[in-house]
């Protein structure tokens, strides 16, 4: 039977052999034993249940938690010829009992359906009348209370499999299980002498890397613009952070979707119609978007917010170089995206036992976002390798040449107002009062009287805050719980203000892109922008061999930009100003 898999790979998939993994899996489903596979994505999990479906005599059924992963599946097996077809909520009854009929007389070798589906009489009735031989369970973790997906309906699985004339061979199939989930799964689905095949958890072509203190949008533009012809996903984690993230890319000109559960069921299938088919090359997306997404050429995945547990991150993360091409898995990290977790958790309606395993996971990821350790290693030791190199160069962490910086003066600032504003204020307030702003608040609070008002008025208030996010995530600051969390001295402070330890920061360097294409970008939307308001066509603010020469020259003052061609002092005075000051900023 196996000689007839591979020639089965060979005619319809045009493979030689099997991928590392596949082929033990898919002996031990032919020879009729239970199997729980864990593949990592992009190790070709559904090649393990189609070919078996193939030479299984009767129908086999396949058990999907999305509808868009079994339309995605279906169209993918119609072009290799496979038959195939699926039954889900957007079908009549009618065609669902046709179907089934179609399946019976041998039109249909696999059918896919959704848990929820078990569960209806009407279709557990049509589904006795059928040979069924073989049962896959996508994404079994989903059965199991203490994966990152629970769902239910999936623990209706082994009623409807008793309810059967003959019981099948059951194979269950994920690509993130702790140890713990993967007895689960093997318990709740009732196996019997199972086989379990671990292919090993590590995606070897993608580079982790987690990014703090940074302002996240100019993180964002930053990376899209140097990435402009890759497909990527950037995950926020509420949809008003996608709507968010979503304009400001859109308002830079970038081509991109997005995907929450505001928007409804004809929105959300244009946005990823627009993503799959790289009409849009962006998407922004909650968790809500791809499970069961097998574009292949997804470049990077961005998390905007940290997720809420390893095994959500990993499963998120693993979109990226399905492929088997690089690509790169970044953590956006924030101090308010601890606090965000912990108030969603809060606000489900977990058991107590649940929610607080739920808080163990959350701890997990947030040790992740702040270990020095390899970040790889750390990923597989949770998963359960610990035979893990100490060291790889695929991650952040080992392969980090950011310069260090002493910024224990300016840290030694922001830890002195929040002591003399007593810890009862926020980090917008604290980066007013070092900015020496006159906002009203601050005036009322007389807060203007204070030694520490206007000690960092050389910064930007961003700059401030994105100090002070990254004095919350080193520990030297800590925020309280809340709509409107308050901003306290953390736990290694003490040492900071006796001037006993000095704090460090690790300034991230720039992407790989020539300096003065970034400044001829910034300059070049300048130009457009001047040329609007002026109302003629951008050539006759600057041309573009005088952009050229100012990145060149990088002129710092009104003389200097004088002598480059192009720029005589009617100009100079009417809007050259304004490029000397983005020259100035850029530096």
């Amino acid at each position: 039977m196996f000689d007839q898999a591979q020639e089965l790979l060979q005619k319809y998939f045009g493979y030689s052999s099997f991928k590392m993994g596949q082929a033990k899996v898919i002996s031990s489903l032919l020879e009729g034993r239970d199997t729980l596979a864990i593949m990592p994505t992009g190790s070709g999990k559904s090649v393990c249940y189609q070919i078996p479906s193939m030479i299984f005599s009767g129908v086999t059924l396949v058990i999907s938690p999305l509808i868009a992963l079994m339309k995605d599946q279906v169209d993918g097996m119609a072009a290799f010829g496979i038959p195939a077809t699926f039954i889900n909520s957007s079908l009549r009854r009618a065609e669902v009992s046709k179907r089934l009929e179609e399946a019976g007389q041998g039109k249909y070798k696999l059918v896919y359906v959704a848990p929820e589906r078990l569960e209806l009489p009407e279709f557990v009735e049509l589904a006795q009348t059928l040979n069924i031989s073989f049962v896959a369970i996508d994404e079994a973790h989903c059965i199991s209370q203490w994966g990152h997906d629970f769902r239910p309906s999936y623990k209706k699985i082994p009623k409807f499999i008793s309810s059967l004339k003959q019981r099948p061979v059951l194979g269950a199939f994920t690509a993130t299980a702790t140890g713990e989930i993967q007895e689960d799964i093997i318990k709740l689905l009732d196996f019997q002498t199972p086989q379990i095949f671990v292919s090993g958890f590590d995606r070897e072509n993608l580079f982790f890397a987690v990014v703090r203190g940074e302002n996240k949008k100019d993180f964002v533009l930053d990376y899209v613009r140097s990435s402009k012809e890759k497909s990527g996903i950037i995950y926020a984690a509420t949809r008003r952070e996608v709507d968010n993230v979503f304009e400001l890319l859109r308002s830079k000109g970038y081509p991109c979707s997005k995907y929450h559960a505001g928007m409804n069921d004809k929105e959300r299938e244009a946005s990823q119609e627009a993503f799959i088919h790289d009409k849009a090359v962006v998407m922004v997306a909650t968790n809500a978007f791809g499970m069961g997404i097998d574009k292949s050429n997804v470049r990077y995945v961005l998390h905007y917010n940290m997720p809420k547990n390893m095994e959500a991150y990993y499963q998120e993360a693993g979109r990226a170089g399905r492929d088997g091409e690089p690509g790169e898995c970044i953590i956006l990290f924030g101090a308010q995206d601890v606090l965000l977790q912990k108030f969603m958790i809060e606000q489900t309606v977990y058991s107590p036992s649940r929610k607080k395993n739920e808080y163990h996971k959350l701890q997990t990821i947030i040790d992740y976002c702040h270990t020095s350790r390899c970040l790889r290693r750390y990923i597989l030791e949770y998963f359960g390798e610990h035979e893990a190199p100490t060291q790889c160069i695929r991650c952040g962490n080992c392969t980090d040449d950011s310069e260090m910086n002493d910024i224990t003066v300016d840290a030694q600032k922001i830890l002195s107002c929040v002591v003399r504003v007593k810890g009862r204020y926020g980090a917008g307030l604290i980066a007013e009062i070092l900015k020496g702003s006159r906002n009203k608040k601050v005036l009322q609070l007389r807060f203007d009287k204070l030694s520490t008002y206007g000690l960092m008025g050389e910064y930007t208030l961003q700059e401030i805050k994105d100090l002070i996010n990254l004095l919350t995530a080193e520990g030297y600051l800590a925020l309280t719980e809340g709509e409107y969390p308050v901003v306290k001295l953390g736990r290694e402070a003490a040492a900071v203000l006796k001037g006993s330890e000095k704090v460090w920061h690790r300034r991230r360097k720039k992407r790989e892109v020539q300096e003065d294409d970034i400044l001829f970008e910034k300059m070049r939307l300048l130009r457009k922008e001047i040329a609007e308001r002026e109302g003629v066509p951008p050539y006759i603010v600057f041309n573009d061999s005088t952009l050229r020469e100012l990145c060149d020259r990088l002129p710092m003052d009104r003389d200097s930009m004088l002598k480059a061609k192009g720029i005589g002092q009617i100009k100079m005075e009417k809007f050259g100003y304004e490029f000397l000051r983005v020259i100035r900023e850029h530096e």
